[in-house]
């Protein structure tokens, strides 16, 4: 991505500043796409709909952001960078306001696909413009910032919509991130500066990346880690209602949950700097295959410990959220030229993981919370194997 020239002092203090007010957006969108989790079986019962059913509209936004963000990638590729970040926020709030007010399942389903196309074309340019803001030694704490934003909304956007949820109702609380939304847009178009458009790449050319075996080898390993994150994530109440946490007491959880997010992220950019995003993710996926292992067993044995889940949640949040600065990072490095590129095919396949996730957790649930957990277990043991077996050194 080309972006204009600055004085080298003004880009070096201003450029990680910058990429806090790209966070404030990111906050909006991962706020929208995470909050379900938090009333899903109060938003099933008020639609008519089992919680599994009611958790296909978590599906649907993951999928149809997967398979669109390449898309829109091309289709807006001239468009300027923040008259697009600013549109996407507007049509994510648009499509909230609509999901608050849906009389069915059917209508849900339609305004989280509007969603979808929202968070598809603002998360991989926010994520591309903040990179292309800082000094490429501070490239892996930029984007940490930047997807900061998605996990300060598990850590303050769900346990808050939660609240709201119970409170207000959860119209309320959707209605409520629509707002955060518009407030983003209007930050964004406060203080993120002019980046002109990139010149027009077709689909086939731009998907042409992946024909690089780094960038074809790094890819798998998002959509299989984010999938062993969210086989519990969406059907969180009833999940933890099985290790002894009830629905009014979930937000808490939530919560620390989002605190580890937030703290694995954030260590991620710096430990990634330091040692390797190698070694990043062979601590995350072990952490994570223990903390789901650990709740799966609790739940089948029907052990109550609220301290000990609250400790495992932060480790599960921590560990799902310090996998994606170091994968962008890995993609970045394998091909550099094309950041903008990769970055946004790894966010179809972050979404993809999300999506496919959530989906084994809609079938799993019906045979129970220990199987939903253990399920998470298996699929981070496979993305640790597939990392092990295709990095032959820490990178």
């Amino acid at each position: 991505m080309h972006v204009p020239i600055m004085a080298k002092s003004a880009a070096e203090s201003n450029g990680l500043r910058r990429t806090l007010i790209l966070a404030l957006g990111t906050f909006a969108v991962g706020t929208d796409a995470f909050i379900l989790a938090g009333f899903l079986p109060d938003m099933a019962t008020e639609l008519g709909a089992s919680t599994a059913t009611a958790g296909a509209s978590v599906t649907v936004f993951a999928a149809a952001y997967a398979l669109l963000s390449p898309v829109l990638a091309t289709l807006t590729a001239q468009v300027p960078r923040r008259a697009l970040l600013v549109a996407a926020l507007i049509v994510l709030a648009a499509a909230n306001f609509g999901s608050a007010a849906a009389p069915n399942l059917a209508a849900l389903l339609a305004t989280r696909v509007l969603a979808a196309v929202g968070a598809a074309a603002f998360t991989p340019n926010a994520g591309a413009v903040a990179s292309a803001l800082v000094r490429p030694e501070a490239r892996a704490r930029a984007l940490a910032v930047v997807v900061g934003g998605l996990t300060i909304a598990t850590a303050l956007g769900v346990p808050l919509g939660d609240a709201i949820g119970q409170w207000l109702g959860w119209r309320s609380a959707l209605a409520a991130v629509a707002i955060v939304c518009l407030v983003a847009a209007a930050g964004v178009a406060a203080w993120v500066p002019f980046v002109p458009g990139n010149p027009r790449v077709g689909l086939a050319t731009r998907l042409a990346v992946l024909r690089n075996r780094s960038v074809a080898k790094v890819l798998p390993l998002t959509v299989l880690g984010m999938g062993a994150a969210y086989v519990v994530y969406a059907y969180s109440v009833p999940a933890l209602e099985a290790v002894g946490i009830s629905p009014t007491s979930t937000a808490w959880v939530l919560f620390l949950y989002g605190f580890g997010a937030v703290a694995g992220n954030l260590a991620s950019g710096y430990a990634t700097d330091r040692w390797g995003a190698t070694r990043v993710l062979t601590t995350g996926y072990l952490v994570m295959a223990l903390a789901l292992a650990l709740m799966g067993t609790m739940a089948a044995t029907h052990t109550r410990a609220a301290w000990l889940i609250g400790l495992l949640a932060a480790a599960w949040g921590a560990a799902s959220w310090c996998q994606t600065p170091a994968q962008q990072h890995r993609l970045i490095d394998a091909a550099p030229h094309e950041a903008g590129l990769v970055v946004a095919l790894n966010a179809s396949c972050i979404y993809l993981g999300i999506g496919a996730g959530t989906l084994l957790g809609g079938i799993t649930i019906t045979h129970g919370a220990t199987t939903m957990y253990y399920t998470g277990t298996a699929l981070a043991l496979a993305a640790l194997a597939y990392l092990r077996t295709t990095t032959r050194a820490p990178r």
